[in-house]
């Protein structure tokens, strides 16, 4: 049984932001960010205060720019009825007028991917760069990838390498990824899978399943870092944890293996079926081989827990917020 390579390395999605209340010099709207934060995340209340929609729009409607972003990100997101994308980008389009640089990010998200409006680059490098101006790390991200992808701009990996290191600098756990990425695959600089390793890592210590997934391919290939099946197997397991496809695929062959780990077939078939469940069949060619291995109350369990894997966690979405 042969391990499959080639997985996906790169995070090419243009992120959402979303920033949280920082320490507010004014208490009450301190208060009113993290009532704000409250109704996108589907809590309760906030220091007794009642945190529901009306009140969020409420104070967007009063100018506060963070109530007005929020808004925005609930709406993409579809919280409650009534909801769309064109309302997500009016709100977002006040919030950005008003200078609140996680909006500009977030309208211009909008305008690449045509959300809500007709697809407009020329908007969204405007927006990006604004919030780039302020030093916003999500800026910098964005635009590496428009530069990687040449979606309104010349195609220019050079000029991707620059803002994804400028984003990874400032502590942005995409840009680090794909920054790592740069330096693995020798985009825009010397190839240096060293300096790639670190990077992944920043950006796995933070979290980031895709650098998860990066740091623990290297430890399994022994590339730019001491060949590790226990470091592969812990931080495939990381990755796996939040949703990772690729991730979930090379662990389960890392168990249908015994790599890093005890033989476990259950397991391994497991894993592969989640990842199959959520639309990736790299790994479909060994569910067959492992089934045959397993009695039919193992092979129930196991797809009853692979299903389980399925199950919506507000944690992970398809967008990519900034905290």
């Amino acid at each position: 049984m042969k391990m499959q390579s080639g997985l996906a390395r790169l995070t090419a999605l243009v992120a959402f932001a979303v920033i949280a209340a920082r320490g507010s010099t004014l208490a009450q709207e301190s208060i009113n960010q993290q009532c704000s934060l409250a109704v996108v995340s589907a809590t309760a209340d906030v220091k007794g205060q009642i945190c529901d929609l009306a009140t969020v729009q409420r104070l967007a409607r009063s100018g506060y720019a963070f109530e007005q972003n929020q808004l925005g990100i609930a709406s993409i997101l579809a919280i409650a009825p009534g909801m769309s994308e064109k309302d997500a980008l009016a709100w977002f389009q006040k919030a950005a007028q008003r200078g609140y640089a996680p909006a500009q990010v977030n309208l211009a998200v909008m305008y690449v991917n045509g959300w809500g409006t007709p697809v407009n680059y020329a908007a969204a490098l405007h927006w990006l760069n604004s919030a780039a101006s302020q030093h916003f790390p999500r800026a910098y991200y964005n635009l590496g990838i428009l530069f990687l992808e040449g979606k309104g701009v010349r195609q220019d990996n050079t000029e991707a390498f620059r803002w994804f290191q400028q984003g990874a600098n400032a502590g942005d756990s995409g840009a680090q990824t794909n920054l790592g990425y740069m330096y693995d695959m020798g985009l825009g600089c010397t190839r240096n899978v060293s300096t790639a390793a670190q990077w992944y890592r920043k950006a796995a210590e933070a979290g980031n399943p895709l650098g998860e997934n990066n740091l623990a391919d290297l430890y399994l290939r022994g590339q730019g870092v001491k060949q590790d099946d226990s470091e592969a197997l812990h931080w495939f397991q990381h990755a796996a944890a939040q949703g990772h496809t690729g991730a979930r695929i090379k662990l389960g062959y890392m168990y249908a293996q015994g790599k890093g780990t005890a033989h476990d077939a259950q397991a391994a078939y497991m894993w592969i079926k989640a990842a199959a469940l959520a639309g990736d069949p790299r790994g479909n060619d060994v569910l067959h081989s492992l089934e045959k291995s397993l009695d039919p109350k193992q092979v129930a369990e196991a797809d009853e827990q692979a299903a389980k894997l399925q199950q919506p966690d507000v944690t992970i979405t398809a967008l990519r917020f900034a905290r």
